[in-house]
């Protein structure tokens, strides 16, 4: 029986804290930065966490299920 593949562009997007939640970097905070508020440009700094229905599908993403 072959192995089976992690997603590649999951397993580079999400990361799994010890509690076992997951993570995510938020978008729009790569470039132009002028134009966003210090406000909107820190709350774009804290990551976000993958909503509960969404949960069971990035977890198979990363065959942790």
């Amino acid at each position: 029986m072959p192995k089976v593949k992690t997603n590649s562009s999951a397993k580079k997007r999400f990361k799994v804290t010890g509690t076992g939640k997951i993570t995510f970097q938020k978008s729009f905070k790569r470039h132009i930065l002028t134009k966003k508020s210090t406000k909107r440009k820190r709350t774009l700094s804290i990551k976000g966490v993958v909503a509960a229905p969404n949960q069971d599908f990035v977890m198979r993403l990363l065959r942790l299920k």
